[in-house]
């Protein structure tokens, strides 16, 4: 059973179509990032919003079901409105929603998407569609900047000390337990994906290969977990890292191995004397895993020991890379400690080769809408024939100042993109496409061609 999108709505959306002046016929709104923490945003997730719940049309057991509810709530409810969707267009939402291409990386303060009623007798319907349109937009787009941004970090240390063609794998999405829903762990998920090529949230598969026909849209390895070490007992710690070896080391693959269910540094010296012809021998590549202290600290405290046990070569950028075993911190890690982890390795001549970074509620869930403070806002509506300007300019709030008029995103000379009046005197195409008009998806974007917009 799918969600009544009529429902998909703030309680004080349905009491506002009738307090839009006599003889409105259009409303244009649009959404944008007005800034934050990071001055362009990649935008994504739009079409899967799209494919999920704006392609099936209205029924009227959803327009009973919605009436019986909102009447109940203590808020009035535009039936007639919604009945003449029904009659007209067969239930298909009767407004046109234009975006730029999802994967593209965008200055703050640009317009992203627009959205305009097709039919004057629904021009209440534009802002009705604000609660669900802008949460489609800016939870994926968020996700997808942040891990964007982190990607940056990463690779210009890769570019410094090590390998950059390494980076798919550089940052694994741990996220899915730490996320509110299972539909947040696919949609942020999958933005992550946009990315790197490494994760462990399944969901975030199935959203790619859902809404963005990806084939396989991610990798991972087998790995231990707390429990299937500490199940040995202390006193068999050795074995569980020994059988681990034995069932999933194989020659070219990678095994990931949680090592600090007790003293991570002994266990580091474990893997480098009693067990180092295990991992040889199996001939895989072995990932440690400490999971708690400070992370910095313990990676180049672990780096260390395992290095001085497996020994190093040397890159021809005069960094050292381990033999035969890596490094993954995924506790506590953000943008900042990435920074602080790859700082402390270089200054100890450790290449970025030898990490790899796992992030889980950081990355899908400590994110919301003001980290780029994302706001769907009407700019323009037509009364009566005339197209008047509509905007907003808090004298307590200058940021919160919107745009006027109908939009246009354009890119220049220089290949900037910025956002003009639409009726601007300008020959450049605009970059927003129509990705939805009347139940129509015209534009189907893949998740290969979002990727390649969105590489640095």
């Amino acid at each position: 059973m799918r969600n009544n999108i009529i429902l998909n709505a703030d309680s004080y959306k349905f009491s506002q179509f009738n307090q839009y002046p006599e003889g409105t016929e259009y409303v244009y709104s649009y959404i944008e990032s007005r800034g934050g923490k990071y001055d362009e945003t990649l935008f994504f997730g739009l079409q899967a919003f799209i494919k999920e719940y704006l392609v099936y049309p209205i029924t009227w057991a959803d327009i009973d079901e919605a009436e019986a509810i909102i009447l109940a709530h203590g808020e009035p409810f535009n039936r007639e409105g919604w009945e003449y969707i029904m009659e007209v267009y067969d239930g298909h939402l009767p407004v046109e929603i234009r975006a730029v291409p999802e994967g593209t990386v965008v200055p703050a303060h640009n317009v992203l998407v627009s959205i305009i009623n097709t039919d004057p007798k629904c021009y209440w319907l534009t802002s009705f569609l604000e609660t669900a349109l802008l949460r489609a937009v800016w939870y994926p787009t968020t996700v997808a900047t942040n891990s964007r941004e982190i990607k940056k970090v990463i690779l210009d240390a890769l570019e410094r000390t090590g390998t950059p063609s390494d980076i798919a794998f550089k940052l694994h999405d741990f996220g899915a337990r730490g996320v509110s829903s299972l539909e947040s762990a696919g949609i942020g998920g999958a933005a992550h994906l946009v990315n790197f090529m490494g994760t462990d949230t399944v969901e975030a598969l199935l959203f790619a290969r859902r809404y963005y026909g990806a084939g396989m849209a991610g990798f991972s390895v087998p790995a231990m977990e707390h429990s299937t070490v500490t199940s040995w007992t202390r006193d068999g710690e050795i074995d569980s890292y020994r059988n681990m070896v034995k069932k999933n080391g194989k020659p070219g693959g990678i095994i990931s191995a949680v090592s600090d269910s007790y003293d991570i540094y002994e266990a580091c010296h474990l893997w480098g004397t009693e067990l180092k012809q295990d991992v040889l021998d199996s001939g895989a590549t072995l990932v440690v895993r400490p999971d708690s202290g400070h992370p910095a600290t313990v990676v180049h405290d672990c780096m260390c020991i395992l290095a001085e046990h497996f020994g190093y070569t040397t890159n021809d950028k005069g960094y050292d890379v381990l033999n035969n075993v890596r490094i993954l911190q995924g506790d506590g890690i953000n943008i900042e400690s990435i920074k602080e982890i790859l700082e402390v390795l270089e200054a100890s001549n450790f290449s970025a080769d030898n990490v790899v970074f796992g992030q889980g509620g950081a990355l899908l869930q400590i994110v919301n809408r003001d980290d780029q403070k994302f706001a769907m806002k009407a700019s323009a509506i037509r009364v009566n024939g005339e197209w008047r300007d509509v905007f907003k300019d808090p004298i307590t709030d200058p940021g919160k100042r919107s745009k006027k008029g109908r939009l246009k995103l354009i890119r220049t000379e220089d290949g900037t993109l910025t956002t003009i009046r639409d009726t601007a005197a300008m020959s450049y195409p605009d970059q927003l496409k129509t990705v939805f008009i009347e139940g129509d998806t015209p534009l189907n974007q893949t998740f290969a061609e979002i990727r390649e917009r969105a590489q640095i």
